[in-house]
């Protein structure tokens, strides 16, 4: 079975697991011939869910067969054994397991697509088990305080109560991994298995056929009956819009709203404004062109003398290009502000601006407080920044030049914000790179307000965004 096919059969299986259709995941699972460590893993996960425990024994076999450093293998034999009552195979196996760990307070499988945590208190709370079945009761309560010093979460109850039960010899619950949690295909590579259309659908623009209808994948073809003794005249190409201009001179855009063209380009003007800039199609793409750039096609002569066929073709004119025309102040009348932060960012703002309106401006870009942005700029012929206010802003204005302007802005901590500490109400799991993760009750250090609903702050030397109503303040009354 090649890895595509096996990969789409793993997905396959996993959507049914998820759908509740244990059957057809078993099915689907067993269909795979070259089975990974992870794949044996998921058969040995649904047996034992089944309690069919023999068969899981051997799944768990051939997954910890695969890979030998497997400890979450390690640990669900250690449960099949335990449920089988092979308390001393199930020991071993814990143990194993809690070897594997490497003296790390757990192990995180979300990168290897099982969303899963083994934790070592949690390893050491079945091994404690395990011995106190066996009537090793000091071996019992040894194990589960040394699983009390590991425990890092205030979610590990359950280990208090099971040295509750110790104390009065009396056995207690196992610890397992949940129904239905199983390893996952990698989300990238599954993506890969849709086809995609990377050259979509031609369509034709135009055509030198007047009755070409533009359908299909290639335009029409004149069709010739007998061949021509002399040239052919050319014919003028005819667009869908707009009439056909020749370009005179090369003309470079300053702004978004131009487009480029080079001398012998052919455009179709769609509109001339009174400002003598035309509004073109070309490529597909439309803009602005100055109109005295342009030439009307019909006035070019297309003949083609017999006589010249053979002769050198002569060099094109040699002329200066005229002025460009200056724009209606109604097309764009406003300056492009770029501001160099962490990252560059670019704005439209009208000239005379009051300093507060700009500064809401680029608070609202950066998603950021106003209150923690310091905005300067570079006065003409010095390299020194200048700290802008509401006195600058007439010198800052005059600055501009060709619409343009640029910022430079640096951010505060937020002093209504600073080093405030906060405690969580709720248990929040990061779903972005970006998400600070907490447990209720940690202490959350908010180094600055986001919005009204976000929250920037640090946690167990750990700094991301959170949601504000997960904390509160624990000196004010709730």
């Amino acid at each position: 079975m090649s890895f595509v096919s096996c990969l789409r059969q793993w997905a396959d299986a996993v959507a049914f697991s998820e759908k509740g259709d244990k059957i057809s995941a078993l099915q689907a699972f067993l269909e795979i011939q070259d089975k990974t460590s992870k794949i044996s893993f998921n058969i040995g996960c649904l047996h034992l869910n089944n309690d069919d425990f023999d068969v899981a024994e051997k799944a768990f076999d051939n997954s910890i067969g695969k890979d030998e450093h497997l400890a979450v293998a390690f640990f669900q034999r250690g449960i099949t054994f335990y449920k089988k009552e092979k308390f001393e195979e199930s020991l071993l196996d814990f143990q194993q397991a809690f070897k594997e760990l490497r003296g790390n307070q757990l192990i995180d499988y979300k990168p290897l697509g099982l969303r899963y945590k083994l934790y070592a208190c949690e390893v050491l709370h079945n091994i404690g088990l395990v011995y106190a079945t066996l009537g090793k009761w000091e071996k019992a309560q040894e194990n589960l305080l040394t699983a009390l010093n590991l425990r890092s979460e205030a979610k590990f109850g359950h280990i208090d109560q099971a040295v509750e039960s110790i104390l009065k010899q009396k056995l207690f619950s196992l610890v397992g991994i949940p129904a239905g949690l199983l390893f996952k295909p990698n989300k990238h590579y599954v993506a890969e298995l849709e086809k995609k259309d990377y050259l979509g659908k031609a369509k034709v623009l135009s055509s030198v056929v007047p009755s070409d209808n533009f359908s299909g994948f290639a335009p029409l073809q004149p069709q010739v009956v007998d061949t021509p003794t002399a040239p052919k005249q050319p014919e003028v190409l005819r667009a869908l819009e707009g009439e056909p201009h020749t370009v005179l001179y090369e003309f470079i855009p300053e702004t978004e709203e131009e487009l480029a063209v080079l001398p012998g380009n052919i455009v179709f003007v769609l509109q001339r404004g009174d400002d003598n800039w035309a509004s073109v199609m070309f490529n597909g793409r439309k803009g602005l062109v100055p109109y005295n750039y342009l030439e009307p096609l019909a006035s070019k002569t297309l003949q083609v003398s017999p006589s010249n066929s053979n002769a050198e073709i002569p060099a094109p004119p040699q002329r200066a290009a005229p002025n460009k025309p200056t724009k209606d102040p109604k097309v764009f009348s406003g300056c492009i502000v770029k501001v160099h932060f962490m990252f560059t960012i670019a704005m439209c703002i009208s000239p005379g601006q009051p300093f507060t309106a700009v500064l809401q401006l680029v608070s609202t870009k950066l998603k950021r407080p106003a209150s923690t942005l310091r905005l300067s700029y570079a006065k003409p012929g010095s390299s020194d920044k200048v700290t802008v206010d509401e006195s600058e802003m007439e010198v800052l204005w005059s600055c501009m030049k060709e619409n343009r302007l640029t910022l430079w802005c640096s951010a505060t901590q937020d002093k209504a914000l600073a080093q405030e500490n906060m405690v969580a109400l709720f248990s929040y799991e990061a779903s972005t790179p970006e998400d600070l993760e907490f447990r209720e009750g940690d202490v959350i250090t908010v180094l600055s307000k986001v919005n009204d609903e976000w929250l920037e702050g640090e946690c167990k030397g750990k700094v991301g965004i959170f949601p504000s109503s997960f904390v509160a303040d624990p000196n004010k009354d709730q």
